[in-house]
C-alpha cells in the first residue's frame, strides 16, 4: 500500500527540510521525483544527485511556484519526460512576516497572502489539465498549524495559511469527481521549519508539553506526505492533517 513505484511526482520548494525530506522518501518508495524550487541550482540538483546516487530516478527543474510561465513549463517538462503526473506536492515556502497587527501594513499583509496562495495557485491550474486527461492525480498542500491555532506575531503567516486550507479544500470538491484528490498536511513546531527558527532549549521546552515528548524532524512530516501519495489514501481528500505530535489535535 506504500509502494510509489513508477509514480512521477512533482514537489516544489524540494531542495531543503521538509522538501527535500519528502523527495528523499518518495524516492525510496519507487516513485520518479521532480525536485522544484526557486533556489540556487546546486541546492535543488544536489537532492536529485542523492536520489540517483541511491538508484532512485530524479530530475531537477528550478522554478518559483508564484510564476504561471514557470509553472507551465515545470508541467510542460514533467509530462514530456514521463508521459504523466500523478502527484503534486505544494511546499513552496516564500518566508514569512514576523509582525504584530498594530505594526502591520497592508502592503506587507497583502503580498504574504499572494505569494502563498500564488505558491498553491500556480502550481495547481499547471498540472490540472494532466490529471483530468488521466482520470486521477493527487494533490498535496504543505499548510501549518497556524492557520488555525494563532501563534503571536504570526497573523499574516496565520491567515495565509488559513486560506490555503480553504483553497485545498474547493480543490478537493470541484476535482473530486475527475478522481483528484486534495489534502493538507499542517505541521507545528519542525526542528528545520524557515519560518519558525527555534533555538535547541526552545525545542526542549516545546517538547516537554508535547505529547509525544519532542518537536517533529522534517523526516516525520514526510512520512505523513508518503502515504498520502500512496495507495493507502486513496479515499481520502478535503482532510487537514496536523503533524504536532499531539500538540494541535484535531
Amino acid at each position: 500500500m506504500m509502494s510509489l513505484h513508477g509514480k512521477v511526482v512533482i514537489v516544489t520548494g524540494g531542495a531543503r527540510g521538509i522538501g527535500r525530506a519528502t523527495c528523499m522518501q518518495l524516492a525510496l518508495l519507487g516513485a520518479k521525483v521532480v525536485v522544484s524550487g526557486n533556489e540556487d541550482e546546486l541546492a535543488i540538483q544536489s537532492v536529485v544527485s542523492e536520489i540517483t546516487a541511491a538508484g532512485g530516478e530524479a530530475l531537477a527543474f528550478r522554478a518559483d511556484a508564484r510564476s504561471k510561465e514557470q509553472m507551465e513549463q515545470l508541467a510542460d517538462a514533467v509530462k514530456n519526460a514521463f508521459g504523466r503526473i500523478d502527484v503534486l506536492i505544494c511546499n513552496s515556502n516564500s518566508g514569512t512576516i514576523a509582525s504584530t497587527f498594530a505594526e502591520l501594513s497592508w502592503e506587507s499583509f497583502e503580498q504574504q497572502l499572494t505569494d502563498e496562495l500564488k505558491s498553491a495557485f500556480e502550481p495547481t491550474k499547471a498540472v490540472i489539465p494532466t490529471m483530468m486527461a488521466q482520470r486521477s492525480g493527487r494533490i498535496i498542500y504543505l499548510s501549518s498549524t497556524e492557520g488555525k491555532d494563532p501563534t503571536p506575531q504570526y497573523i499574516a503567516f496565520g491567515t495565509a495559511k488559513g486560506g490555503l486550507d480553504t483553497f485545498a479544500r474547493y480543490i478537493a470538491q470541484e476535482f473530486g469527481p475527475a478522481g483528484i484528490s486534495a489534502n493538507i498536511v499542517a505541521p507545528g513546531f519542525v526542528r528545520t521549519d524557515e519560518p519558525f527558527k527555534i533555538s535547541e532549549e526552545e525545542s526542549r521546552v516545546i517538547g516537554s508539553f508535547t505529547p509525544l515528548g519532542r518537536i517533529a524532524e522534517p523526516e516525520d512530516v514526510a512520512g505523513v506526505i508518503t502515504f498520502l501519495a500512496g495507495d493507502g489514501a486513496r479515499f481520502l481528500t478535503g482532510t487537514y492533517t496536523p503533524v504536532t505530535g499531539g500538540l494541535v489535535m484535531e
